[in-house]
């Protein structure tokens, strides 16, 4: 039903306006010139590749931008992710066995990285893991390390929404806690194998507070400090990049969860000789807080606690009035840092990893705006880019699918209909002979595009399998789960302003830049793009954006 009063309302001058702009936009998209230009190459374009860019969810103006802020761990340092998985799950084995007299053979247990991805959630009643599209609905689980039985994923939870508040259930989002899910379902497989019977949040629970033991008494950190190269990318973009923040006018601040001698060591190691401006990586930052206590930070009262940084051991010397470049703090609050800075809201830019404890606490507790560091991004993305044949041909197939399955429904319909005629109907001869001819070669069209679209489900299904078994045999990839975005992708997306794999790729950018998120469209706008693709039935090539993910 349509409003007659659609478009009564622009006025001439407003319809002159737009009259004229679109004119204007004809001459701007038809000047060769100016396509020519467009289309020199660029250093940025020429030498950076699509998995170091920064990705963008909503508009951000960086000249609006006074303060930039920056997590350490998995942020400012990168990782070797799985020489640190290692480390960490060998010592919490060790850990469990001694210490919460889990069997030897317990000890033996090996990791297996491929098994692990972050945005994995752990049922911890039933012994599952769990993968969930963006609506909650679970599209893979294992129990320990095998899939779970058809038959019990359905009773569990085909007809149930998973939701992370209920206590049952863990959410894995941060590469920390990737062993951990490991080591969950390898125990369980382990232990269950023997005959065991396996209390599942028991286990849990001594899991978590084991690795939270290895994490709080230091003795993680203590092996990775005695061999930082083994265990830390050493990204020589890195002080470029902040470097050319500085210089664009921006204030930088470190607020890091670590305590101040691993932070030292770490950011020593980083920045220090980088570049002849910055005799040591402190003088980078304006504000350095170390053991912030985040998520606690942005929703708690704590106060700031200045250290006395000439030994290791950093200890305090009072609570801070000020927080003054050159000096260290620790602990803190948002507020707090808000009214001593003199900076607040959206014009402070935080940069972290950690979906939780940067990023959805940060955004629900303040205007900040965000950036996420997704380290796995390069990985995924240098792996769709190599399937960019297979991801185009499952995209056309789809579509092609999508046409098929509603032939098949009108089809049916207008069978049905002429049956219905037929047999109710009285008609002449002629009119029989006609019906009757336009049934069968109805049904002929039917039967075809049913072994049509059986077809094209197996063809879509075993490309799709194979596609995201390429990236992880296990679970596919990170930002999908089968045509939906992951419950971990849609958490990028609403809470991360901007999202990239590591600091450095704002080295490619100007400090003034404006992030331009791309323009949202809802199902129901993408109809003419969607007709558009139908008609061809194949011939054109892949859809435009196939296979971005």
């Amino acid at each position: 039903m349509q409003d007659p009063l659609h478009g009564s309302f622009r006025s001439p001058l407003n319809r002159a306006r737009a009259e004229d702009a679109s004119r204007r936009a004809h001459e701007l998209l038809a000047d060769e010139g100016l396509t020519r230009l467009l289309t020199l190459p660029r250093e940025r374009r020429d030498f950076v590749p699509r998995a170091r860019e920064v990705f963008v969810n909503r508009n951000l103006r960086m000249s609006s931008i006074e303060m930039v802020g920056f997590d350490m761990d998995y942020t400012l340092a990168i990782y070797h992710m799985r020489r640190l998985e290692q480390l960490s799950f060998d010592m919490t084995l060790a850990k469990l066995v001694s210490e919460y007299g889990y069997p030897p053979v317990v000890g033996g247990l090996l990791y297996d990285h491929h098994f692990v991805m972050r945005g994995l959630a752990v049922d911890r009643v039933n012994g599952n893991i769990l993968k969930m599209d963006r609506f909650g609905h679970v599209g893979r689980a294992f129990h320990g390390l095998r899939p779970l039985k058809p038959e019990v994923w359905r009773e569990l939870y085909r007809h149930k929404r998973v939701r992370l508040r209920n206590p049952q259930f863990a959410w894995n989002d941060t590469l920390f806690a990737l062993p951990e899910t490991c080591m969950f379902a390898g125990i369980i497989e382990l232990l269950e194998s023997l005959g065991q019977r396996v209390d599942y949040g028991k286990l849990y629970d001594d899991i978590r507070e084991a690795i939270d033991t290895v994490h709080r008494d230091n003795s993680l950190k203590r092996e990775v400090r005695k061999d930082l190269g083994r265990y830390v990318f050493q990204d020589p973009e890195l002080g470029p990049a902040l470097h050319k923040l500085r210089s664009g006018g921006k204030r930088l601040f470190l607020l890091t969860n670590s305590a101040w001698d691993y932070t030292d060591a770490v950011m020593k190691y980083l920045l220090d000789g980088q570049l002849a401006e910055y005799p040591s990586w402190r003088n980078y930052f304006d504000v350095v807080v170390t053991a912030a206590g985040k998520p606690g930070f942005f929703t708690e009262g704590r106060p700031f606690l200045e250290l006395d940084v000439s030994t290791e051991a950093g200890p305090a010397v009072g609570e801070a009035t000020s927080l003054d470049r050159g000096k260290v703090y620790s602990g803190g609050n948002l507020a707090r840092f808000e009214e001593l800075t003199g900076y607040r809201g959206e014009n402070i830019l935080y940069v972290g990893d950690h979906i939780y404890g940067d990023i959805l606490k940060s955004k629900k507790s303040s205007l900040w705006r965000t950036c996420m560091v997704v380290q796995e991004i390069e990985d995924e993305i240098i792996y769709t880019d190599s399937r960019q044949v297979e991801i185009g041909t499952l995209s056309q197939v789809e579509v092609v699918r999508e046409r098929l399955d509603d032939e098949v429904n009108h089809h049916k319909t207008l069978l049905n209909t002429l049956e219905r005629r037929l047999e109710r109907e009285p008609l002449s001869a002629e009119e029989r002979k006609e019906a009757e001819e336009l049934r069968r070669q109805t049904k002929a069209e039917l039967d075809r595009m049913r072994r049509a679209l059986k077809n094209a489900n197996d063809i879509a299904d075993t490309l799709e399998e194979d596609v995201e078994e390429g990236f992880n045999p296990y679970w596919g990839l990170l930002f999908k789960e089968g045509n939906e975005n992951s419950r971990f992708g849609y958490q990028v997306e609403q809470y991360a302003c901007l999202y990239t794999s590591r600091v450095s790729n704002f080295l490619h950018h100007s400090p003034m830049q404006y992030y331009r998120s791309p323009r949202d469209k809802m199902a129901h706008e993408q109809a003419g793009a969607l007709s558009a693709r139908l008609s061809p039935m194949g011939g054109e090539g892949p859809p435009k954006g196939a296979g971005k993910d």
